[in-house]
């Protein structure tokens, strides 16, 4: 439904301000088709207009769709913090980190990269990336977890061009992405990480769901093989739960289940293996 009875603006100002007003708080997530519905722009204008509002920093895409940039929060003063998902992965974080050995992480997804906003970690070390650090999305666990609830499209719109190797196994090509998130999303939003960011380095994540949507992913990476990452993935899915149900105890009890061969109680059983750690 159109909802200018005069019919959409021509003028590509008018258009992007058009988009642009939809924005008018720092936490309002839009998708594309929702965009398209409160415009009544066609669909294709709408898309290559996010696309190069993004482009510009004016908006970012963000887990649950398009929202406010960095550009357009300073002229507001604002600035956009995840404090209280810190806050609320914390103790998750340290008690993976304490019951796998492995380097706990939480992330946000900030167009086409995962800003690392906390970690627990033994020592640091080459294989350790620090506190705000940013990876490629495609190239991490907690990157394709979050993409993987992203559509299509908009997808290629922030990583197109941009699927740079960090290492030989990393992703470049975007079918062989979208085949590779398409198995994240059959998973329930369970993403490793095979070595791709760093070498030798393996990793697992989901994603952390809020009262708005995806607020961010946590994960755990090690040295070693896949096998041993994804005898972590249950403690990660468990940890996840329970900091979206610190960030909002309905979200959570409406989160899909586990499949019931992922038990938590199976994996740490496993853990006495001291080749594991």
């Amino acid at each position: 439904m159109n909802p200018n009875p005069e019919g959409p603006p021509q003028s590509m100002l008018e258009r992007m301000t058009l988009i642009l007003d939809l924005f008018d708080d720092r936490a309002v997530r839009m998708r594309l088709d929702e965009v398209v519905a409160h415009t009544g722009l066609p669909r294709s204008s709408c898309y290559r207009i996010l696309e190069q509002l993004a482009v510009l920093g004016w908006l970012r895409q963000r887990p649950g769709g398009y929202g406010l940039g960095p550009r357009a929060l300073s002229l507001g003063g604002s600035h956009d913090t995840n404090e209280d998902l810190r806050i609320a992965a914390l103790p998750a974080l340290e008690e993976l980190h304490a019951l796998t050995g492995a380097t706990a992480y939480l992330g946000v997804l900030d167009f086409d990269e995962v800003v690392f906003l906390d970690r627990v970690a033994k020592v640091p070390s080459a294989a350790v990336v620090g506190v705000g650090h940013r990876a490629p999305a495609h190239a991490t666990a907690l990157g394709k977890a979050l993409l993987a609830d992203i559509e299509p499209e908009e997808t290629e719109a922030i990583l197109a061009g941009r699927l740079r190797p960090c290492t030989p196994a990393t992703i470049t090509s975007l079918p062989v992405l979208y085949a590779e998130l398409r198995r994240v999303r059959a998973r329930n939003g369970l993403a490793f990480d095979s070595g791709e960011h760093l070498p030798g380095i393996y990793g697992v994540a989901t994603v952390i769901r809020g009262a708005d949507g995806i607020r961010g992913a946590l994960g755990v990476s090690a040295p070693g093989t896949a096998t041993t990452v994804e005898r972590f993935a249950p403690l990660v899915v468990d940890a996840a739960r329970r900091v979206s149900t610190r960030l909002d105890p309905d979200v959570a009890e409406a989160s899909p289940p586990m499949p019931a061969d992922t038990l938590v109680t199976r994996v740490l059983a496993l853990l006495d293996d001291d080749a594991l750690l």
